[in-house]
C-alpha cells in the first residue's frame, strides 16, 4: 500500500473520528446531564468506536497488557498521543485524568471530561499549577476511581526525551495510594500531530504496581525507570528505535 493511499484513509478515519465524537456527544447528553454514569457510558462508548474503526480503516490495531486496575489508584502513564488515552480510559471503570484546563472549553471533550470527574490545572507557574492540582484532587477525593496523570505533562514523541514532573510524585505523596505506570508505544503508529496514521500494533502496558509510602525521590525515580524501560521496549517491538533518534 502506497502512503498516498494510507494517508487517505487515515483522513478519512480521523474526520470519521471527530464526527463520532460529536454524534455521540449529542446522543448521550441528557442522561450525561443526569448522571455522571450516562457521561462515562458515551466515553467508554467512543473508546471502543476509535479502537474498531481505526483497525479496518487503517490497519491499526491495539492492545492492553497487564492488568488494568479496578480499584482506588494513582494512574501515572506515558503519552504519545490521542490513542494512549483512549486505550487507558477505556479499560478501567472509572478513570479520570489530571488534564489541562484549556481543554474544559473543547467542544464535547471538555463538558464530559468534567462530567467524569476530571481535574483541570492551570499550566502557569509549576509551583502554583502543583498547589491547584493537590487543591482540587483534595476536594474530588471522595469520588472513587482512578486518577491518571501522565508524569512528563505532555506528549512525548517516540524517541524524545522530556524529563519527568514533579507533579506524579506530589500526587503520589497525597493520595497515600499505590501507583500504577502504564507504559506506552502508540506514538509509533498514531503521532502528536498530523494524519497519517501507520498499520501495525499499537500498545499500553499496565505495569506492577509502585507501593505507597516511599520517599518522592525514590518513587520519581523508580517511576521513571520502570515506564521508560518497558515504553522503549514496547517501541523496539514495533519496529522503532527509541535510542535512533
Amino acid at each position: 500500500m502506497t502512503y498516498a493511499i494510507q494517508w487517505l484513509r487515515s483522513l478519512v478515519f480521523v474526520v470519521q473520528m471527530y464526527l463520532a465524537m460529536g454524534v455521540l456527544g449529542i446522543v448521550f447528553l441528557p442522561w450525561a446531564l443526569m448522571s455522571s454514569r450516562g457521561a462515562r457510558a458515551a466515553c467508554k462508548t467512543y473508546c471502543r468506536w476509535v479502537r474498531w474503526s481505526a483497525g479496518w480503516m487503517v490497519g491499526l490495531r491495539s492492545e492492553v497488557r497487564g492488568t488494568p486496575p479496578r480499584g482506588e489508584v494513582l494512574i501515572a502513564a506515558k503519552h504519545q498521543s490521542f490513542l494512549d488515552i483512549i486505550l487507558i480510559f477505556g479499560s478501567i471503570p472509572a478513570g479520570k485524568f489530571i488534564m489541562k484546563r484549556e481543554l474544559m472549553w473543547a467542544p464535547v471533550i471538555g463538558q464530559y471530561a468534567l462530567r467524569i470527574g476530571c481535574v483541570p490545572v492551570d499550566r502557569g507557574k509549576r509551583s502554583a499549577a502543583i498547589k491547584q492540582m493537590s487543591e482540587d484532587v483534595a476536594k474530588g477525593a471522595q469520588d472513587p476511581g482512578q486518577l491518571i496523570i501522565y508524569a512528563q505533562g505532555t506528549r512525548v514523541a517516540p524517541g524524545r526525551k522530556v524529563p519527568y514532573k514533579v507533579g506524579a510524585g506530589v500526587l503520589y505523596e497525597q493520595l497515600g495510594q499505590d501507583c500504577i505506570p502504564a507504559a506506552t508505544n502508540v506514538g509509533v503508529f498514531w503521532p502528536r500531530k498530523g494524519i497519517y496514521r501507520k498499520p501495525g500494533l499499537a500498545v499500553v502496558e499496565f505495569l506492577p504496581a509502585i507501593p505507597a509510602g516511599l520517599d518522592r525521590d525514590t518513587f520519581m525515580a523508580r517511576l521513571e525507570q520502570e515506564v521508560e524501560g518497558a515504553s522503549n521496549r514496547l517501541m523496539r517491538e514495533a519496529g522503532f528505535d527509541p535510542g535512533a533518534d
